[in-house]
């Protein structure tokens, strides 16, 4: 501006910029949907109000297809976006234009997302969706290497295998002081499977394995010294 320009105006302008600061820092704003087709987001010079100036964005509408909702191609920054939008059709997050990547609500995903916009390419710039990168209460996440210092199931939880299916199952003691210890063991010695209690009053504690029905515990193979039972007797193989 040039000396003496906007007489009387700056107190306007300068409230409109914080509140587009604002707004960018940590705003919210529900923007309803188009109901099919697309929804086409813009960004706004020198005015507040615009859905891409708020830094947190909820879709809404009573969908009657899949959707689509576009943002510039050079907008460069982070959303957090609620998927609001009732009955169960896609909503994807992309640029208005191009091949690169978006981010997509598949049917019924009602979730949250972290996603950030990188304008990468000036042609086909991709969305990212960062929230995999977290780990949340609905996420389907693979940990490598992370340490579980006290993890509790509920009573029937399960470790599940490769597949999904049941592999370990737990159940639970109103009050419960003994339980089973697992310990590795180093070259030329075998891991342990022991019952240890919590209780000083239990120093005598049982290993108790249950076959269900007339199911046999067997220990060993046929290359190998057995133990079997079906809870009333018992036979020793050798």
């Amino acid at each position: 501006m040039t000396t003496g320009e906007k007489a009387g105006t700056w107190g306007t302008l300068t409230n409109t910029n914080w509140n587009i600061s604002e707004q960018i820092s940590g705003g919210y704003t529900a923007q309803a949907l188009n109901t099919t087709g697309a929804t086409t987001l813009s960004v706004n010079d020198g005015t507040a109000g615009a859905t891409l100036a708020h830094r947190v964005i909820e879709f809404t509408a009573a969908l009657a297809g899949n959707v689509t909702v576009t943002i510039p191609l050079d907008v460069q920054t982070f959303y957090i976006i609620k998927n609001s939008c009732t009955n169960s059709y896609s909503v994807e997050f992309k640029y208005v234009s191009g091949t690169g990547g978006s981010v997509t609500w598949a049917s019924g995903d009602t979730g949250t997302k972290i996603v950030y916009a990188t304008a990468n390419d000036a042609t086909d710039p991709d969305i990212i969706d960062a929230t995999t990168a977290f780990v949340t209460a609905s996420s389907t996440t693979t940990l490598t290497n992370k340490t579980l210092t006290a993890p509790k199931f509920a009573d029937g939880g399960f470790i599940a295998d490769a597949n999904g299916a049941e592999a370990l199952v737990f159940g639970a003691a109103s009050t419960a002081v003994n339980e089973l210890k697992i310990t590795n063991a180093a070259t030329g010695a075998g891991p342990i499977l022991a019952s240890v209690s919590t209780s000083s009053t239990d120093t005598n504690i049982d290993i108790n394995i249950t076959p269900a029905g007339s199911g046999v515990t067997a220990v060993g193979g046929s290359m190998n010294p057995s133990i079997s039972s079906t809870g009333k007797a018992m036979v020793l193989g050798f």
